[in-house]
């Protein structure tokens, strides 16, 4: 098993009060699965990606990605880990506003031992026209695909994907999920995608229904879509 996730409790202290936002979370992927984690506002669903990305501690539990239990790194170890084998996708893209779409993704090739040609990224984004442009200078859209660019050069092992549709129109979310898709299929790259878009989950091969901090369903899907085929 590529990611295993067993028992992990996470607690928020606010105050006087301890709110559990995950519960004895366990579940399981295969290397190169396409995931969904999906649940309602509140639920955990970000929570449980970043322990998973090695962004949130956590206070009970093991987070196993390709036999290194993530929960147990130290500092250094873990920021190591996350440059070499996690990519990271978030709804509001995060570029560096100062540097151009080509710049921005050096970023990441320039943390990685073994990058992908970035002109070559470039081209399959469909970025070659734009690379010189700054992220004020692009479409939503076309910001969300540097972001995943980024996050792609250095060839994660593992891609997490925080809402990646969440500030798009429909037709630039399709082509996004077709993005994601082929990089799952040509890289064999093992992704998880957080939403609470019900009809993404068609795409995925493992379906991770969370409800207040708790595990309600882990389903596998034996009809996938493709990302084409999707509609909301």
């Amino acid at each position: 098993m590529f990611i295993e996730v067993k028992n992990l409790d996470k607690i928020y202290e606010l105050g006087e009060n301890s709110i559990k936002v995950l519960n004895d979370v366990s579940f399981q992927l295969e290397k190169g699965e396409l995931c969904t984690l999906l649940g309602p506002s509140g639920s955990g669903k970000s929570t449980l990606l970043n322990a998973i990305g090695g962004l949130e501690k956590v206070e009970r539990g093991e987070i196993i990605i390709d036999g290194t239990d993530i929960a147990k790194l130290k500092n250094m170890a873990l920021t190591e880990y996350r440059r070499q084998k996690l990519g990271f996708v978030f709804q509001f893209y995060n570029l560096i506003p100062d540097l151009n779409v080509k710049e921005n993704i050096e970023v990441g090739a320039n943390i990685s031992k073994d990058p992908i040609n970035v002109e070559e990224l470039l081209n399959d984004l469909g970025l070659w026209e734009h690379k010189d442009k700054f992220p004020k200078q692009l479409s939503g859209g076309q910001q969300q695909r540097c972001a995943i660019g980024r996050a792609l050069v250095k060839k994660p092992a593992v891609l997490l994907c925080d809402e990646p549709t969440g500030a798009l129109d429909y037709k630039t979310s399709k082509e996004i999920l077709a993005l994601i898709e082929r990089v799952n299929k040509e890289y064999n790259t093992t992704i998880i995608i957080a939403t609470h878009n019900e009809e993404i989950t068609g795409m995925a091969k493992r379906i991770v229904r969370l409800k207040d901090g708790k595990i309600n369903a882990d389903i596998v899907n034996e009809n996938i879509k493709s990302a084409e085929e999707l509609e909301w």
